[in-house]
């Protein structure tokens, strides 16, 4: 989809559909009043007659509304004025945009853009109008025999604000969210491809292919590789898999050559039995889903690079299936992982931490300016936060309210969760250095206490996405979290 922006009265606009907003009860926003007075009340009629009342995603489409350059109006509730903040505005764009997208409009001209949010400026809201649009006609199809049809699918939308002098922001803005939902569309795709195809090899390969257009440098290390470095945590996961496990290494050089590198570390398990410690068959098709850390860092770097973002990037995604055979790793076995530590494996099914505590570990030789990983971890963080934040967990206060601050700023929210050492104490073993897991209290805490014994010699973050990475039900599908968040602490970093 194209964007362009633009600033002046709607009345005056040249488009197949103008988007106005309606509080409720039955208020036009300030835009709605120019319509009103240029079609001679024609509005102010209609929603007397209560055909629009301003209730919250209701739209209501007018054709040939008199005194317009526009060929149709579009209505949008609001809901209550007082109750408009960052969910209502997002939920506002996206029915716009579904009902243009359904209705066959070539493009349209949102005004909905120049709607006031708290503390939220023209750019804020130009950025979330365009990454939301884009979000709102994502379709996946990859892997069916007939494709989904729009009848004419939209292909540009004009969004404005009210005073000239936003014009340059607002451009930066699109331009932001136009790159985050390119980034969040493959998240979602790579998310949304079953385990038969996307295995490790496919998704090293799509990570080479994003990585040549985009102008990065990737290198992926194959299962020899990962054995020269005594990887022996990450390739214990990937002993019961005939997939041959990859280690994706993707390197952004947009900053200074003696600047230290961010470095992002995605969890890649391409799908999740549990291993030995197998699940239950009820929604085990959803653990396709458990690499979408390492999508998401994917995604993020082609964000990086489409931004030109002057900064040093490096993405590491361990990649290897879960799986169960007479190779596999079984519960009570004892491994070593590349920092020379032993870990025994309590549960198989705790394997995410086992594959992200040996990258861990090999970002340390980039002797980086922090290091943040994100992974669908725990059920136990989905008990916690539900499907609303992820959990952020840090051993730097400062690094985890930048996190924090960018999640609130690209409404990709993650809550600060407590890492404190008396939850190390689950993690002894009488057998070994630690046991992979720590029992059912507190099960987010200490699985971030492992990979916090990883991660003692740089500032970093854990971002557990197991609520968040997914939807299940009727709408499910990957969505793309935490791409959002992750730009923007990289957007931070820069200014």
């Amino acid at each position: 989809m194209e964007f362009s922006i633009k600033s002046g009265s709607p009345e005056k606009q040249r488009s197949a559909c103008i988007v106005i907003g309606v509080f409720e009860p039955r208020k036009l926003t300030a835009p709605g009043e120019l319509v009103d007075q240029a079609s001679k009340g024609y509005l102010s009629d209609i929603i007397r007659r209560g055909d629009m009342e301003g209730k919250a995603g209701r739209t209501l489409l007018l054709h040939n509304v008199p005194g317009l350059l526009g060929d149709r109006v579009l209505l949008v509730g609001l809901g209550r004025e007082k109750d408009f903040r960052e969910r209502e505005y997002r939920e506002s764009i996206r029915a716009a945009v579904t009902t243009l997208n359904e209705t066959g409009a070539f493009d349209g001209a949102v005004y909905l853009t120049e709607v006031p949010v708290k503390k939220r400026d023209a750019g804020w809201r130009v950025r979330q109008a365009a990454l939301v649009a884009q979000d709102a006609v994502y379709r996946y199809d990859q892997t069916k025999s007939k494709k989904d049809e729009v009848r004419r699918p939209l292909r540009k939308l004009t969004l404005t604000v009210e005073r000239r002098n936003e014009l340059h922001l607002a451009e930066r803005a699109a331009a932001e969210g136009q790159a985050i939902a390119h980034g969040m569309a493959l998240a979602k795709d790579l998310g949304n491809l079953p385990g038969n195809i996307c295995t490790p090899t496919y998704l090293a390969e799509r990570a080479v292919a994003m990585c040549k257009e985009y102008g990065l440098e990737c290198k992926v290390l194959d299962r020899k590789d990962c054995e020269e470095l005594k990887m022996g945590s990450f390739l214990s996961v990937a002993a019961g898999s005939r997939q041959p496990p990859k280690f994706i290494i993707m390197e952004h050089k947009g900053g200074k050559p003696e600047d230290k590198p961010i470095v992002l570390v995605g969890k890649g398990i391409t799908f999740d039995t549990g291993g030995i410690s197998i699940k239950g068959g009820e929604g085990m098709d959803e653990m396709k889903f458990d690499m979408c850390g390492g999508a998401s860092v994917i995604a993020t770097m082609q964000v990086a690079a489409d931004l030109k973002l002057p900064l040093n990037i490096v993405g590491l995604v361990p990649a290897t299936e879960n799986m169960p055979d007479g190779m596999a790793t079984k519960p009570g076995d004892i491994v070593t992982s590349m920092s020379g530590q032993t870990i025994e494996v309590l549960n198989t099914d705790a394997e995410g931490r086992l594959i992200l505590c040996d990258a861990l570990t090999y970002a340390e030789r980039y002797e980086p300016a922090c290091v943040v990983d994100v992974a669908t971890l725990t059920g136990a963080c989905v008990i916690a936060l539900g499907h609303v934040a992820a959990g952020l967990y840090s051993n730097n206060d400062t690094l985890a309210k930048e996190l924090f601050h960018a999640g609130e700023d690209a409404y990709d929210r993650a809550w600060h969760m407590p890492l404190w050492d008396e939850y190390q104490e689950q993690l002894k073993s009488n057998f070994a250095d630690m046991a992979n897991i720590g029992g059912r209290p507190a099960g987010s805490v200490t699985a971030a206490c492992f990979l916090s014994r990883y991660a003692r010699k740089y500032d970093w973050a854990h971002l557990d996405i197991a609520g968040v990475a997914w939807k299940s039900g009727a709408a499910k599908g990957s969505t793309g979290r935490p791409v959002p968040l992750l730009t923007q602490f990289l957007l931070g970093r820069v200014n």
